[in-house]
């Protein structure tokens, strides 16, 4: 019979020469899978590519709108402070005018 030490070395040597099997042939499923999931990974960032300018477009877009909104809205409150400017001025004209007009005729009242 073999020593026992003998024996251990022995196994020892069976254990590692079956694990370099077991890697190599994990490292070419990895490779082979890797080379089929390669040409795959640039069609998804070219569909995520294309997916980001299309948000960034429709955003820039909306903002657009948004600028247009705020002009329009600017304006009409420009229009309105005139519109209320003229009113206050046409209130101040007549108030005036007729208190010059008591002024002159106070007997009337």
């Amino acid at each position: 019979m073999m020593s026992r030490p003998v024996v251990l070395v022995f196994l020892l040597v069976i254990l590692i020469i079956t694990s370099q099997f077991e890697w190599k042939q994990q490292l070419t499923n990895e490779l082979e899978t890797g080379s089929i999931f390669s040409p795959r990974q640039p069609q998804v960032s070219n569909r995520e590519e294309v997916i980001k300018e299309k948000i960034i477009l429709s955003q820039e877009k909306n903002i657009q709108r948004l600028n247009e909104l705020v002009q329009s809205l600017q304006l009409q409150l420009l229009q309105c402070r005139g519109s209320n400017n003229t009113l206050n001025d046409t209130a101040t004209y007549f108030t005036s005018n007729s208190i010059e007009i008591k002024k002159q005729n106070p007997l009337e009242d």
